[in-house]
């Protein structure tokens, strides 16, 4: 599976601090996106994900848990309990482990399990019907600005200006936003990026670099300014849809794109070192065993 970058160069910020907004379509948004930050220097290890609780439970939940990742447990009856306490582990954890980037998906759910929510939710309010996205929700954004921002650097102080002094760090610096595209609006999930019972495709990646003092902390304004962007998306997409092709930049003549390559032996050393890891704990496993029983 290869995967294709489009838009500004996102290497440029990958020591500063940034915010990632995504648009979900499957659970290989998470591997694409992983493929992605390989190359971007040391973000990939300094990062932190939000993600639904849901995942805690699959394979790779404990090694998100020991990472320090953040689930989040979707749902109205959830909603303000959920904000406390992610900005609790922001607090917490983004600095004292010196996270840099955080990656998250506004619209809070696959986009064929909100589409026909998001499109009712649109007409009641006379907002533009969306295909290929839906209505981003405004609580994790809104937490991740007011606790990582540094203070007045976009217009309101930081909700803890103590996390910030103590750490040396200026705040976020960034915000990303990040489309991802699949050929005929065909998402792939992780069981095909594992077992690859799909044939060979090219997956898509556009990105936007916007200054965090050119987003609006007010609620209201950082909502439209959050419709916005994915109002953005869906003409990129569907623009993409159309064509193959992400529309190019303003000031471009042609759209550039940059085929993600990733070096043959590191790709050896990485599996041979799961092996190896794997190999090791059932020699583990298995000494206890036989000394138990």
């Amino acid at each position: 599976f290869i995967v294709v970058e489009w838009g500004d160069d996102v290497k440029a910020v990958s020591e500063d601090e940034a915010m990632v907004l995504v648009n979900h379509q499957a659970t290989g948004d998470v591997c694409t996106l992983m493929m992605c930050l390989q190359d971007k220097g040391t973000v990939v290890r300094q990062m932190m994900w939000l993600m639904d609780h849901i995942f805690k439970y699959t394979n790779f939940g404990i090694v998100s848990l020991i990472h320090g990742d953040f689930f989040i447990r979707q749902g109205r009856a959830h909603r303000d309990q959920q904000l406390a306490l992610l900005k609790e582990h922001l607090e917490k954890y983004y600095r004292s482990r010196n996270r840099k980037w955080i990656v998250l998906f506004p619209e809070g759910g696959f986009l064929r399990k909100r589409r026909e929510t998001s499109q009712a939710f649109a007409k009641k309010n006379n907002l533009p019907f969306l295909k290929h996205v839906t209505l981003p929700r405004l609580g994790a954004t809104q937490v991740i600005l007011k606790t990582l921002v540094a203070p007045q650097e976009n217009g309101t102080p930081a909700g803890r200006e103590a996390v910030i002094k103590e750490s040396k760090s200026k705040g976020l610096q960034w915000v990303i936003d990040t489309t991802i595209a699949y050929p005929k609006g065909e998402p792939i999930d992780i069981q095909t990026w594992i077992l690859g019972y799909r044939q060979p495709t090219v997956t898509h990646v556009h990105y936007r670099i916007f200054p965090v003092k050119d987003v609006p902390a007010e609620p209201e304004a950082l909502t439209n300014w959050l419709y916005e962007r994915f109002i953005e998306k869906e003409d990129l997409l569907s623009h993409f849809y159309e064509t193959g092709a992400f529309p190019p930049l303003q000031g471009q003549a042609k759209a550039v794109s940059r085929e993600m390559t990733l070096s043959n032996l590191w790709l050896v050393g990485i599996q041979s070192l799961a092996f190896l890891s794997g190999g090791v704990w059932y020699c583990i496993f298995q000494y206890f065993y036989h000394c138990l029983f």
